[in-house]
């Protein structure tokens, strides 16, 4: 899938799926256990919600997807982001890793799990949210992960 989280280890869709539609195989074609892209696309852009690496440039310093081998050697440019984005207002960051270069780069602490600081960053106000990894090795159950993310997604008002 060309897009974000396409690996199908990866839980992000099933929590999504489960955080918006109540539906862990929501966003699942069941006869190929493939992602929906196009229903993927429609959600996000029903809900307005973004996507973007917080990472321009990375160095995998072992072969593998886990953060803590991984090298940012160049961060996302967070003001040009926003700038194409006038109304946002909160910026939620998937695991620690993500969570440590958005604050870095908003001068701000990096939030507990499930919680979010606030700060002022490219002229305005940002709640910076982190949220629980979505990777299968993270220790946590789908449920208790869909419930951060659904719990997010109300606070903020999306759902």
């Amino acid at each position: 899938m060309p897009f974000f989280y396409p690996n199908r280890i990866n839980d992000f869709w099933r929590i999504m799926g489960i955080a918006v539609y109540g539906d862990r195989q929501h966003l699942i074609d069941p006869a190929t256990e493939t992602f929906r892209l196009d229903d993927i696309r429609r959600m996000l852009k029903d809900l307005h919600i973004a996507m973007w690496d917080t990472a321009a440039k990375v160095r995998r310093l072992r072969e593998n997807a886990s953060d803590k081998h991984l090298d940012i050697v160049e961060a996302v440019d967070l003001q040009s982001l926003l700038v194409r984005m006038p109304d946002c207002t909160e910026i939620a960051t998937t695991g620690q890793k993500a969570a440590e270069v958005i604050a870095t780069l908003t001068s701000s602490a990096v939030p507990q799990m499930g919680h979010f600081v606030e700060t002022d960053f490219a002229g305005r106000k940002i709640r910076h949210w982190r949220m629980p990894s979505t990777s299968r090795a993270y220790p946590m159950s789908i449920t208790s992960k869909a419930a951060y993310y659904s719990d997010m997604l109300h606070t903020i008002g999306l759902i």
